[in-house]
């Protein structure tokens, strides 16, 4: 560990602490590898955090950028959103410099895992800070000896002012999956995407680049090697079903994901495949 880069608790749960110099700090649970807090230099949390998340070192944590893996929601036999959100990740690498602070976490196979995925891997989530840039790379290795499939997602929940003032910008004219109106396939065809409801969509070939616009500042959200993009809000009365968000936690946030779902990710004995989402301050 350096000074910029040091071991701490959250509720009794172990957390890495990144800090740059300009002031840009982020927060990494050990559970999940999961990033909780990011403050842009000069800036406040861009990362919405439920006020009422266990944190239990078992069940999720409601909040920040749960890991996707080996499925994504309900798309196969795994538990919802797989098993990496549920599980410890060793920290295997740290550094920092005079203007950025990176730590890396990894995730292997283990007898939880084996039973319901039998299958060897390697995950490593990196996740890097500095100025008004968070960068988070999802990295999968095949170690065993046959190929296996999976689905994946970057699950990040952004904090908004108040989520029906704001618009996602970059989406128009693509294909997206409505999972709140029965999977139905659907275009796009607004030029901003607005929450009025309840949102649950997969966009399809999605575009590097969006922006999500607010009253008076905005953020930049590029990916690469991720495919889709998913949107979600629970909206009133999925959020009141929700023990670990408040009432009223749906206007506070907004998903915007970087997903691998449409098409699963085959990955032959030795290969790997990487996935990056970035999040600029505006």
């Amino acid at each position: 560990m350096t000074d910029q880069i040091e071991l701490a608790e959250l509720h009794d749960q172990p957390v890495l602490k990144l800090q740059t110099p300009d002031g840009a700090v982020a927060l990494i649970s050990q559970h999940g590898a999961q990033v909780l807090s990011w403050i842009p230099a000069g800036g406040q949390d861009r990362l919405y955090l439920s006020p009422r998340a266990v944190f239990d070192g078992k069940r999720p944590i409601r909040g920040g950028v749960p890991v996707c893996f080996p499925q994504f929601a309900g798309h196969g036999p795994l538990p919802f959103h797989g098993f990496a959100r549920r599980h410890r990740w060793q920290v295997v690498g740290t550094r920092a410099g005079k203007d950025y602070a990176v730590a890396t976490l990894r995730l292997t196979e283990d007898a939880d895992t084996l039973p319901i995925w039998p299958h060897a891997f390697t995950a490593e989530m990196s996740v890097s800070i500095g100025g008004g840039r968070l960068d988070m790379e999802l990295e999968v290795q095949n170690t065993g000896d046959a190929p296996f499939s999976f689905t994946a997602a970057l699950h990040t929940y952004l904090k908004v002012g108040e989520v029906e003032a704001l618009r996602i910008e970059g989406l128009r004219g693509l294909a997206y999956t409505d999972t709140a109106d029965a999977g139905r396939l659907k275009k796009e065809t607004g030029i901003g995407v607005v929450v009025e409801g309840e949102v649950d969509r997969i966009y399809h070939d999605a575009p590097p680049t969006l922006l999500l616009r607010e009253e008076h500042r905005a953020m930049g959200i590029h990916a690469e090697n991720f495919p889709d993009v998913v949107v979600w809000n629970p909206w009133v009365d999925k959020c009141a079903a929700l023990d670990d968000m408040p009432a009223d936690g749906f206007r506070r946030m907004l998903c915007v994901e970087a997903a691998a779902v449409r098409e699963p990710i085959e990955l032959a004995a030795g290969a790997s495949w990487w996935g990056r989402q970035s999040l600029v301050a505006m």
